[in-house]
């Protein structure tokens, strides 16, 4: 059984964060470490892909924090099953994340299962506003690239000044610099786009 470990540091993150992770792999006796320079949103990652074409069957992948593999918790848990379909199984380092362990599978399946009720939910709400938009006289069509959801996460996004836009309007869903700044200053303050999203009925009445 082969330890290999894969690091990754955003482009806005420094050469430490890159440093603390591959002291780590080496410290838990991985052979070989690939990394990374690149958004975890983003999916061009060479390093990863030299990574995954290395892998065989028995090793183990090793990773510090589960957010380097990846952000989405659905596309983290496919690469995983993807891994173990190939006989390969994973351990992050700082997370009860060890497939080679019945605890870690245990996790692994609990995981599944938040995504999978995610999914579900955001479906169920997406069918919803379908059904009363019908029922107001309108057939949907579109949707709305910014919602309030998003346009919260965008907020709280960009009070973090190590990332930059480029990288938030990936994890956005790979939304333009344009659409963000319609809503948006480059201090995170609200436009009034912004604000007739987020507080429209608090709007209507001060226009009133």
């Amino acid at each position: 059984m082969g330890l290999i470990g894969y690091a990754r540091v955003s482009t806005a993150e420094g050469a430490q964060v890159l440093d603390r992770q591959l002291d780590a792999l080496a410290g838990a006796g991985c052979e070989r470490i690939f990394e990374d320079r690149a958004s975890g949103a983003k999916a061009e990652r060479p390093g990863l892909a030299a990574c995954l074409d290395f892998l065989r069957k028995g090793d183990v992948l090793v990773v510090l924090d589960l957010d380097r593999l990846g952000r989405l918790a659905g596309d983290l848990i496919a690469l995983i099953d993807q891994l173990a379909a190939r006989g390969i199984a994973f351990r992050a380092l700082n997370a009860p994340m060890d497939t080679t362990t019945p605890t870690g599978r245990a996790f692994l399946q609990i995981q599944a299962a938040f995504a999978e009720m995610e999914r579900n939910v955001i479906r169920q709400r997406v069918n919803e506003g379908l059904a009363a938009a019908r029922a107001r006289g309108r057939k949907g069509g579109r949707p709305r690239i910014m919602t309030a959801d998003k346009l919260r996460y965008a907020r709280h996004l960009m009070a973090d000044s190590t990332r930059s836009i480029p990288e938030i309007c990936a994890e956005l869903g790979a939304i333009r610099p344009s659409t963000l700044y319609h809503y948006l200053h480059a201090d995170g303050t609200l436009k009034a786009a912004g604000r007739n999203l987020l507080e429209p009925h608090r709007t209507s009445t001060t226009t009133a």
